[in-house]
Order: C-alpha cells, then structure tokens, then sequence
C-alpha cells in the first residue's frame, strides 16, 4: 500500500472514513481577507497606513500599492491553497475610476464591481465589512458612540453603505455575503460614563440593521481592549451577545484575538451554537493580546476546527481568517496561515468523535483520555498531502519554491 492507503486504514481502525472526511473538507469554504496583502491600508485615503485602533508591524518589502497589484498577489496565494475560497472585503478597498473619489458615508456597489468581476472569474465568494478606522472622522478613539451626532451620522451612514453594497454583491453573485460591523470605540483611561457610550452604539446599530437585506448576514465584533484604548471597549463581548440574542439576524463574530489571554473561543463556539443558527469566526494567532499573527497550526486552531466539526456545524460556523503581517512575505503569510486553518480542519475531520462522545456521555474518562492522544499520532500528513494532489496544489515543502521565485520576478520590484 501507498503512504495514503496505509494511512485511511489506521484511521479505520479507529471506526474514522478519511474519504468522507476530504470530500467535506473540499467543500468548506475559507474566507481570506485581502487586507493581508497590504498591510490593512486600504485604496481610499491619501496616507495609505492602518490606524485609528488598528496598526500592522515590519516593512517587509514588495506590498501590494493598488488593486492589481493585490489581486495579483491574492491569486499567486490562492493558487497554492486547496478548497474552496471566500475573499473577504473591507471598504477601505473600493476601486475608484481616475479622478474620482468620494468618502466612506457615500460608497456605492459601483466601486466594488472589479472586485465582483475578479470573484466571478476566479470562482470566489465574497464577503464585506464597513472600515470604521483609519481615517480623520475617528474622533477621541469613537465612531458610532460618539457623542457628536454628526460623527456618529458619518459613520452610520458608511454602515448602511456597506449592507447596501454587501446586498448588492450577494445578488450578483447569487450568495449570501457576511458583513461585518468592527468598531474600535473604547477609552484609554478609565470612563466617567460606561452606559452613555453604549446606549449611543445600540441606537447607531438599530438604525443601521433597519433596511431589510436579505442577501446578507450581518454580524456584530466584539474586542476587551484596543490600541490607545485600554481601560473599556464599548462593543464588549456582553453588549455584542446581548445585542445579537434580542436582535433576530444579527450575530456576534467570535474572533480568536479580542478576549482575555485566558479565553479561548474554542469554548465558546459550542455555547453559541446553542442559541444562534449561525456562528462567524475570525481565526487569527493572539500573542499576549490581539496582535493578528499568523494562523498556524496549533492546539487552539484544531480546538476551534474540533468544536465545529463535533458539534455537526460546518454549515453553520462561518470561518473567516484575520491576520497580518508585515514582517514577513506577504503571499506566504497568506498561503501558511489558509493552509494551517484547512489542516486544522482536516484534523478535526478525522477525530473519533462518535465513539469519544460514548466514552465521555459513559464517565470512562481513563479510555477517552487515552484515545484523544493515541488519535493524534495518526499517520495525518499521509491524508493532508493526498488531498493537496487532488486539489491540484503543492504539498508542504513544495509550494514556498513558487513564492520565493514570486518574490524575485514580481515582489521585489515594487517600490
């Protein structure tokens, strides 16, 4: 027998169907977010940094400067990543005709449809967020729970944009887009008024989930604390879950990054299946706080991957991944961190849940313990280089070849 068959029958033995488990992997899809490409700076303001509560490290060189330049640094990752694929949009990336601009509270569908165009001819599914930092109306660290009515009408207004693009684009391409509301509002020290702030963020939020859109999936990202906003986050965790339990169609984003370091929304996923037809992921690699790197293969992304697949909720958790770095090369953080959330995956995949259920739901606490560890030296690699080959892409210690010659031809005659 070849590496593959040898390794479908260990599984066998432990009553796991690997061909069952890939043909689920294949269609899962990933939602990739573009802002890896260049470093969260987005098309539409002159500076072309991150900001305003969010902010990316390194200069490593050869980032993507425009559109083509990020679409064609997308598709060389792409093209190294099996399964099906999302792109995931902030605003900040509308593509404006020479000579014309507006700003975020007038976005149009017409500056996204290169962007439709571009997932139409790639086979992409997309998905949309309103960019509610980096630009001059984030004012005192707030968007929608600011106190000056027209600082929050600016931003209410950009949310409203975005559902109406977000419905736009789902039409076009016959989907349901998520779109995601991310605010950094918060305090650096500590707030005279908590409730003010977040009775304004409820009211802004009620009028920008107004307009039926049926093509999307709104959500709400809750963060514990942000950059230069440290001793409160407005959207709490607790105001985004109470939020989203008395607002039918809106639900709270569990994103890897913005909790405790003691939490873990591996935890949490189960817990909000209980109560919510739909849960949205962000997997990114939190170290020491929200700092977006790189998705690796770890315990907690197979923990996270695990509580979908046991819990029968691959329908219903929606994974997206959120991270950058610009320290490294921008394509290869892209192709490491996909291919680590698919192999987390797979992993999760081709666990014995069935009979590790049993032994829990029995109290025989001894046998499961021993076959949770005895199932992860399961011959694994065998089956996640299999499925590489069928997906048509380089399995490890392949693909970096490509991005390397990428870099010299492409990358590294960029300014």
């Amino acid at each position: 027998m070849n590496d593959y068959e040898n390794a479908k029958a260990c599984y066998r033995r432990f009553g796991v169907d690997v061909e069952r488990a890939l043909a689920r992997l294949a269609e899962k899809a990933i939602s990739i977010h573009c802002w890896q490409g260049d470093d969260v700076a987005g098309f539409d303001q002159k500076d072309g940094k991150a900001g305003d509560g969010i902010q990316t490290t390194g200069n490593y060189p050869g980032k993507a400067r425009n559109f083509e330049e990020l679409k064609a640094d997308f598709l060389k990752a792409a093209g190294l990543i099996p399964g099906k694929k999302r792109i995931n949009l902030h605003a900040s990336y509308a593509v404006f005709p020479e000579g014309e601009w507006v700003d975020r509270d007038r976005l149009e569908y017409k500056y996204f449809v290169p962007w439709v165009d571009f997932a139409k001819e790639n086979s992409l599914g997309i998905d949309f967020n309103p960019t509610c930092f980096s630009h001059p109306m984030v004012k005192d660290g707030l968007t929608l729970s600011h106190p000056d009515e027209a600082v929050r009408r600016f931003w209410i207004d950009h949310c409203k944009a975005s559902r109406r693009i977000a419905q736009r684009i789902g039409e076009e391409l016959g989907d349901q887009v998520l779109n995601n509301v991310w605010v950094p509002d918060g305090f650096k020290d500590i707030p005279a008024d908590r409730m003010g702030p977040r009775l304004r963020l409820k009211a802004a939020l009620d009028e920008v989930f107004a307009e039926p859109c049926p093509n999307v999936i709104d959500c709400i990202e809750s963060k514990v604390f942000g950059i230069g906003l440290e001793s409160m986050t407005v959207g709490s965790n607790e105001f985004y879950t109470a939020y989203a339990a008395t607002h039918p169609g809106v639900y709270n984003l569990l994103d890897a990054g913005h909790y405790h370091p003691t939490e873990f929304i591996s935890d949490k996923i189960p817990a909000m299946l209980c109560f919510f037809d739909k849960v949205p992921l962000h997997v990114t690699r939190p170290v020491r706080w929200d700092s977006d790197h790189v998705v690796l293969f770890d315990d907690e992304t197979r923990e996270i991957m695990k509580e979908v697949v046991r819990n029968d909720a691959l329908d219903r958790v929606l994974i997206g991944l959120d991270f950058f770095d610009a320290s490294i090369n921008r394509v290869a953080a892209w192709v490491v961190g996909t291919r680590s959330a698919q192999k987390a995956l797979l992993f999760a995949l081709l666990q014995p849940d069935e009979k590790l259920r049993q032994l829990q739901d029995g109290a025989n606490f001894t046998e499961k313990m021993v076959l949770m560890e005895e199932a992860k030296t399961l011959p694994f690699g065998d089956v996640w280089a299999e499925y590489c080959r069928r997906q048509g892409v380089p399995a490890d210690g392949d693909w970096y070849a490509a991005v390397t010659q990428y870099e010299k031809e492409v990358l590294s005659r960029r300014g």
